[in-house]
């Protein structure tokens, strides 16, 4: 039997470090052992040197060009979806304007499987320069009323969790901070929680853990890959996916044309 979907997962954090390091590795393999039969994850970073600092907005608007690029990329090697594994998002409205492959991101789809999971949810945040990221994408997304909190979880850096991949007690150690953050919303009535950062989730995965106090843990990457899964299923059965009604329609007719004359025919494949 053929591969059923075949899913390109760009990754941010993969780009920091090696396509080929523990951190990469790991990823790769919660993501392969959460798929399903039939599903293939190509994990890619970015080209060296990008993604240094992706909280600070300046230098993620000069890494999305990238981003855009290897959208189309997937769709023309014949990618199913192209999943933006950071909690930025960067590039996803852009993409799912110009592909017609679905175009899924972390933060959204664990927003939303936070919210069939519980009536509400707390973030379990990483740095505090992402507080008001994380703000502006949950509120992307409708479902700013459901969340309780966003906690800080104390840790030194992207640096020093990279060592949970290889060493099992700096990974129990990155369990019980964020055990001690989640505690922090769950006093509060969060009823599930999830940490907004890429690294974060893959050592939790890594070390299996799904719950802080019976209070279950939304693995944004296990999420952000089942979602994935289910659009690529839903397109299959229907035909489409990704609405091109308004707001993520491409341009048509002579406008496509000019635009084509200017960017080239690979933009808005598909397009007519």
């Amino acid at each position: 039997m053929g591969v059923a979907v075949k899913l390109f997962y760009q990754s941010m954090g993969v780009a920091r470090r090696s396509e080929s390091g523990p951190y990469a590795r790991a990823l790769a393999k919660v993501l392969n052992d959460a798929a399903a039969p039939g599903t293939e994850i190509g994990v890619f970073g970015l080209s060296p040197g990008r993604a240094l600092a992706d909280q600070y907005r300046y230098l993620e608007h000069l890494d999305t060009g990238e981003i855009l690029d290897n959208g189309l990329r997937a769709e023309k090697e014949g990618y199913d979806a192209f999943l933006i594994g950071n909690v930025f998002e960067p590039g996803l409205h852009e993409l799912r304007e110009v592909l017609n492959i679905p175009v899924l991101g972390l933060l959204e789809s664990s927003v939303h499987l936070a919210c069939l999971m519980a009536p509400n949810f707390s973030v379990v945040n990483v740095n505090p320069k992402f507080v008001r990221r994380v703000t502006e994408n949950v509120a992307r997304t409708g479902l700013s009323s459901r969340m309780v909190s966003i906690d800080r979880m104390a840790v030194e850096g992207g640096r020093a969790v990279d060592g949970a991949f290889e060493d099992p007690a700096i990974c129990a150690d990155i369990v019980q901070r964020f055990a001690e953050a989640a505690r922090v919303g769950i006093a509060k009535g969060a009823e599930t929680v999830f940490p907004a950062g890429g690294i974060v989730m893959t050592a939790l995965a890594h070390a299996g853990v799904h719950a802080v106090d019976g209070v279950p843990i939304v693995n944004g990457l296990i999420a952000l890959l089942k979602t994935a899964e289910m659009a690529v299923q839903i397109r299959q059965l229907t035909g489409g996916f990704t609405s091109k009604r308004t707001m993520y329609a491409p341009p048509t007719g002579k406008l496509l044309a000019d635009i084509r004359a200017v960017y080239g025919d690979r933009v808005y494949p598909g397009a007519v």
